[in-house]
């Protein structure tokens, strides 16, 4: 069985972060990282929907979260603190095959709410990095989740660098 939880990507301290997520509904917090550059990740049990936001509010800075549908699928919420909110679908191919109405989350949309999200948090993007994430395939849609931090700008966390 797969990963059934998710992660909170946010401009504030690990500390913050995992205090800010827990407020915002993100149940079970068993992992933490700094990504550099301000940036850091927590992950999560369960994700609350909406938390993008609410931790857009509390933190005053981007928020990007992403919950998982047993590894295969990523649901991503991004959210500023102005209010900017975009959504995503990761591993469309997979989702397909779960039914998930992939027409809901259109590639474009998605492709211009990143980049303004990334370009809010004082990042460099990569628009055809992010198009090939949102529009790519993996077997766990936790790879993907990390290649769209890379190519937003920020550095994801190597393997074994978790740190709880």
């Amino acid at each position: 069985m797969g990963n059934r939880g998710g992660m909170a990507v946010a401009h504030a301290t690990v500390a913050e972060v995992r205090e800010f997520a827990a407020e915002a509904g993100c149940a079970g917090v068993d992992g933490d990282a700094d990504l550099g550059g301000g940036w850091s990740v927590v992950y999560c049990a369960d994700k609350a929907d909406g938390a993008a936001a609410a931790l857009a509010r509390r933190t005053g800075a981007p928020v990007l979260t992403v919950a998982y549908l047993d590894s295969d699928v990523g649901f991503v919420e991004g959210a500023t603190f102005a209010g900017g909110r975009w959504k995503a679908l990761l591993n469309r191919d997979m989702a397909a095959d779960y039914e998930i109405p992939v027409d809901r989350f259109p590639v474009e949309a998605a492709l211009a709410g990143a980049l303004d999200w990334a370009a809010a948090g004082g990042l460099t993007a990569d628009p055809e990095g992010v198009r090939a994430v949102l529009t790519g395939s993996e077997v766990f849609a936790e790879d993907l989740a990390d290649r769209l931090l890379g190519a937003l700008g920020i550095a994801p966390a190597a393997p074994g660098e978790e740190s709880a």
